[in-house]
């Protein structure tokens, strides 16, 4: 084994548990601790600055400067009070992460000195370079004036001693460079166009909000381990590594016991969610080893949003301490369960009403048929786009394998719910829609009491499924903004209910009764969008078939799926809602195709490193021993004898010659495929060159690589394997 590997190997087996204090006190007691939430702002600000805020966050209202003045020096004094000396606008720019600058809270007192101030100006608006990150062309280098403005409905927080203002990020011509700002604009779409709608069945509705509930899936690897993986350093992902001979096929690790190790990490993070007032409840086992999952209570969208982001910084601090590194990479290791981010998405009313659960009576349950059937409408008209979402680099090595749904979007309903569409698409008079509500399970055990069927089973193979009263965007990457997915989904959602609503009162304008209109407009909606739903096994070669008959988008290539954002269809429906202009979207493909290729570009070159650096000598070391074992057996003894006892080492000599051949050949191939997707200056083509091209001689590499672990000798490999990595001690 070699020296690195040895070491890490060696001081991973002999971790132990990092002892983590609980706190004594209950988690309401320190729940939002460090979060200057409606608590901290009512002990910290005067009671008209408090009323006045509370009144611009719950009607959506810009608040002036003077009133910021107010609230600044409320928030400073509550800061400082809890340890902060500095503070930062926390945005989210187009890498897919945070950004944040940090300034303390010092001005000149004019006397020589300095005295701690924070004014209203400051907390609103700040000036970040906003050529330096990603824009797609917006902002030139020679142009690097933006702005970050303060989002007033998500709250601030402390992290580290430094102050987080939740902000919008856009450029010094208005355009977004990043995602809370379509966020909100998606958000406000959805609200106005659904209140409308969900006025039909009651009139006393004054806003929609939307909920997101997401399932952060990822892995942990021993830091030894990490720091001796480049790949695991270098991209987030193994590119090589032959599998486990046990990994996951036993499906023992699933929902099983916790390792100690990792329940302290998961106690630990949840202690920190907890301050940041994270609702973080559900902790698990997932299906690959050393795969976990956490899961919080939803939240409006645009907070849970915030919240997922921050978690994954609060991830990887909180991992470091326990000699971990978490990995949120989609599929970090080949051969076992992707992570993803299950997005669990729903619709609610300022009256407490979940639009997407059944009701008691006719009428709420046409509200919750009215109200599905535009989503399934809305999926299935921009069903390429909602694809195009969560497409990337990192989750096209997931999607349609190992727990992982299909890259074809569509949506599984459940029997009950289906038979209702099957029922309401035939039916030639004004039905009344009802359900059948759950259904109990009898076990026949005295002591079982008896178990509640929900209205729908779950589909794992389905990328957008309905579990009751939510739908589950279970394609969302882990390493994902849930942003991208959100903006796509509720922006097409409100476009479709804006055509609904106006179907419906052309139809009362026609002296049609609103029950009926409302009704006959549902009925066409189930007809039209039959296409998208699909109960079956997404995995299924059928279904692929089936769904190109549909119509539906079957692209597998990311960075030809991204030219749904730009198809007329989306750029119509992005521009009437208001949530971007064509520049805009424009100048983002021009940054998702970038990204796409760097990141390939980077994987490249690492696979390059190591295949020609570090595995291509230890092989030909390997194969060095065996023929000089080989010359010396033909020395010892007869011709026939020798030949007998070495004929195995021969052949392993020729195979290994072979397998170190076409990697260096592959290398030369990918190399040169690489400097000619280099020179090309459009970014999609670009990008389109480098999934043709370079990929498939990355896989090659690979497949070639992968069969000499199982050849070199074990105490030479220099790097660890998967056995090593994907079991925590």
């Amino acid at each position: 084994m070699s020296l690195l590997r040895f070491k890490a190997v060696e001081e991973a087996c002999d971790r132990k548990p990092v002892k983590v204090t609980a706190p004594t006190e209950s988690t309401e007691k320190y729940y939002a601790k460090a979060v200057f939430n409606r608590e901290k702002m009512y002990e910290y600000l005067p009671k008209q600055t408090y009323d006045r805020l509370v009144y611009a966050i719950d009607n959506k209202q810009p608040i002036s400067r003077e009133l910021a003045d107010s609230i600044a020096d409320g928030m400073k004094r509550w800061a400082t009070d809890n340890g902060a000396h500095h503070y930062t606008h926390w945005f989210h720019p187009l890498t897919g992460g945070t950004a944040e600058k940090h300034d303390s809270f010092i001005e000149h007192d004019g006397k020589g000195g300095v005295v701690e101030e924070f004014s209203g100006k400051l907390l609103v608006q700040q000036e970040p370079d906003a050529s330096s990150f990603p824009n797609g062309g917006i902002r030139n280098t020679f142009e690097a004036r933006g702005y970050s403005a303060w989002d007033i409905s998500s709250p601030v927080f402390i992290v580290n001693e430094t102050l987080c203002i939740p902000t919008i990020f856009i450029s010094y011509t208005g355009e977004s460079l990043d995602f809370k700002t379509p966020l909100l604009r998606a958000l406000n779409a959805v609200d106005k166009a659904a209140t409308a709608v969900a006025q039909y069945f009651d009139k006393d509705v004054r806003h929609v909000m939307s909920y997101l509930g997401w399932e952060q899936e990822y892995f942990l690897v021993d830091k030894a381990l990490y720091a001796a993986r480049p790949d695991l350093v270098m991209t987030g992902r193994t590119l090589m590594g032959h599998e486990s001979a046990k990994n996951q096929q036993l499906e023992d690790h699933y929902f099983g016991a916790i390792p100690s190790r990792v329940q302290a990490f998961m106690l630990d993070l949840e202690i920190e969610c907890h301050k940041l007032g994270i609702p973080a409840r559900t902790r698990h086992n997932e299906v690959a080893p050393n795969q976990f999952e956490l899961a919080p209570i939803f939240e409006e969208t645009n907070l849970a949003n915030d919240h997922n982001l921050l978690l994954m910084t609060v991830m990887d601090d909180v991992a470091r301490r326990h000699n971990f590194r978490v990995l949120l990479h989609e599929k970090p290791f080949a051969g076992i369960n992707g992570s993803g981010k299950h997005n669990n998405w729903s619709l609610g009313t300022d009256r407490g009403t979940l639009l997407f659960s059944p009701g008691k009576t006719p009428r709420e349950n046409l509200r919750f048929i009215t109200f599905f059937a535009n989503v399934m409408a809305a999926v299935y008209h921009h069903n390429g786009l909602l694809k195009a979402s969560i497409a990337s680099a990192t989750n096209a090595h997931r999607l349609g394998a190992n727990e992982a749904p299909p890259a074809i979007i569509s949506i599984f309903t459940g029997k009950q719910i289906a038979d209702l569409l099957e029922r309401l698409e035939k039916s030639t008079d004004d039905e009344l829609i009802t359900f059948s509500g759950k259904e109990g399970i009898d076990m026949g055990v005295a002591q079982i009491p008896e178990i509640m069927l929900d209205n729908t089973d779950r589909n794992r193979t389905s990328p957008f499924a309905f579990t009751g009263n939510r739908f589950e965007f279970r394609a969302v990457g882990s390493s994902a903004n849930c942003a991208s997915a959100m903006i796509a989904l509720n922006a097409a959602v409100a476009e479709q209910l804006k055509q609904f609503k106006a179907r419906v009162e052309a139809r009362v304008a026609r002296e049609e009764s609103l029950y009926h209109a409302i009704l006959e407009e549902v009925k066409a909606l189930i007809i039209e969008s039959k296409p998208i739903h699909f109960d079956g096994n997404g995995y299924s070669d059928e279904w692929k078939a089936e769904a190109e008959r549909r119509g539906l988008d079957c692209e597998t290539s990311v960075p030809r799926i991204f030219d749904a954002y730009l198809r007329p269809e989306s750029v119509k429906m992005f521009g009437s809602t208001g949530v971007f202009s064509e520049f805009e979207l424009k100048a983002r493909n021009e940054v998702k195709w970038e990204t796409y290729t760097k990141k390939v570009q980077i994987e490249s070159r690492v696979l390059g490193d190591l295949a020609i650096n570090h595995i291509i000598p230890v092989a030909t070391r390997y194969q060095s021993v065996l023929v000089d074992n080989l010359v010396k057996l033909k020395t010892l003894f007869p011709v026939a004898k020798a030949s007998e006892l070495t004929s195995g080492d021969l052949g392993t000599i020729e195979k290994m010659s072979h397998h170190m051949s076409l990697i260096k050949e592959e290398f030369e191939r990918m190399t040169e495929a690489r400097k000619a997707a280099n020179r090309i200056t459009d970014e999609r083509e670009k990008a389109i060159a480098y999934h043709d091209t370079v990929i498939p001689a990355m896989e090659k590499i690979r497949t070639h690589i992968d069969k000499l672990e199982l050849m070199v000798d074990n105490e030479m490999w220099p790097l660890p394997k998967y056995r090593e990595m994907l079991f925590i001690r």
